[in-house]
């Protein structure tokens, strides 16, 4: 699926809207765009019109370049004491039997499958399980790096985050500080949903506000850590609640510059409170990354989840701005599957995330989890290495 325009300069020549032609004019010219610039270009842009100018963005940024990494996925427990409407994968600490938690014992020995495998990062979330202190934690953490040092360690959204430190009567600088010490290096972009607390009333009511999120995040920056960030779209919200969300965080990305990419969460409806909302199109979602690509112009990272839309879809979103489709992931990861995830069995090993990139003509690069290049997989038959490694 790709707009039916030779260039982005046909697309903006094209279109009969003034306002659109204005805001495309904006775009060329490498002008920020303004919120109402934002929900104009969800209500009245054509698919075709967005991916053109969002593929521009795209490469004029990245060129061809489509980033993944070779990680895997730590859950320690799904046992939550916040009650999230659109979530599938919690279970009620009052019914913690139908969870799991891991010891740390466990979650080591998750981490040593890997012993001499060339993974660059662990990605650590989970629920908010009252038992699981900061404590916990900066043990956990030690306990990993420990065992395999240059393994870079990102974990805990706000959510976890802020439950950590108000148990351990601790300050957000304090307690990112210990964590820091114990060897957290970077924090995932969760937790954010829609930031407006109208939206937040109604699916996440009982959890860190945006203010708590994003001074989370804020004082990560402030101590050299990067973070990531997201937002949940496609389910009660609307557009101009996207891109009050979006703001917010292009504004502390204007303060602190410490996220890396932004990252677009398909609201999925199964198994949980929110089952009677329809998800969003395959359509809406391609004008989400492609608004999102032109609004956050200081995030240098769109980044789509490849698990949650699918092999093909994900291929698709390479054309409206996106430049990142995570990583190879692992399959014991259970929130993709269990929230309703396209794919039954989220993993692709580096040959197959490699070919679903090369199949769009676009450049596979490997990277680290900071987006230091690790390796151009552009001219080289993945097949054929991995065949002569394994014989080897």
């Amino acid at each position: 699926m790709t707009a039916p325009y030779k260039n982005v300069h046909q697309a903006i020549e094209y279109t009969s809207d003034r306002q659109l032609k204005n805001i495309g004019e904006k775009i060329l010219n490498k002008q920020r765009i303004n919120q109402e610039d934002g929900v104009y270009l969800f209500e009245k842009g054509t698919l075709a019109f967005l991916g053109a100018l969002a593929n521009w963005v795209r490469e004029e940024k990245h060129g061809h370049k489509t980033y993944f990494n070779r990680n895997f996925h730590i859950e320690p427990t799904n046992v939550c004491v916040f009650d999230c409407k659109f979530c599938s994968y919690s279970r009620l600490y009052a019914h913690k039997e139908e969870g799991w938690e891991l010891t740390i014992d466990d979650m080591l020995n998750i981490v040593k499958k890997y012993d001499g495998q060339p993974v660059t990062e662990v990605h650590i979330v989970g629920g908010v399980h009252p038992k699981m202190t900061l404590q916990f934690f900066c043990e956990l953490l030690k306990t990993i790096h420990e065992h395999r040092p240059d393994l870079h360690l990102k974990g805990f959204t706000p959510v976890e985050l802020d439950y950590m430190f108000r148990k351990a009567k601790l300050s957000i600088t304090e307690g990112l500080q210990m964590l820091k010490d114990a060897g957290l290096q970077s924090l995932p972009g969760g937790g954010a949903e829609i930031f407006h607390p109208d939206i937040r009333k109604q699916i996440c009511e009982d959890k860190v506000d945006a203010d708590g999120w994003l001074a989370i995040h804020k004082t990560a920056h402030q101590l050299g850590m990067h973070s990531n960030a997201t937002m949940l779209f496609g389910h009660i919200e609307q557009y101009w609640h996207r891109v009050d969300h979006m703001e917010k965080l292009r504004q502390l990305q204007d303060e602190t510059g410490g996220f890396n990419t932004f990252i677009p969460l398909k609201f999925r409806n199964k198994d949980n409170a929110m089952s009677h909302v329809s998800e969003s199109s395959v359509v809406e979602d391609l004008k989400m990354y492609a608004v999102a690509r032109l609004y956050m112009d200081n995030f240098p990272h769109l980044k789509a989840y490849w698990p949650m839309l699918g092999r093909q879809n994900a291929q698709l979103t390479l054309s409206f701005g996106v430049n990142d489709l995570d990583g190879t992931i692992d399959d014991t990861t259970k929130i993709y599957s269990m929230a309703g995830s396209e794919e039954q069995s989220p993993s692709m090993n580096t040959a197959e995330l490699v070919t679903l990139i090369k199949q769009v003509k676009r450049q596979p690069i490997e990277r680290d989890t900071l987006y230091n290049e690790i390796k151009d997989y552009s001219n080289i038959d993945v097949y054929a290495q991995e065949t002569n490694a394994v014989l080897n």
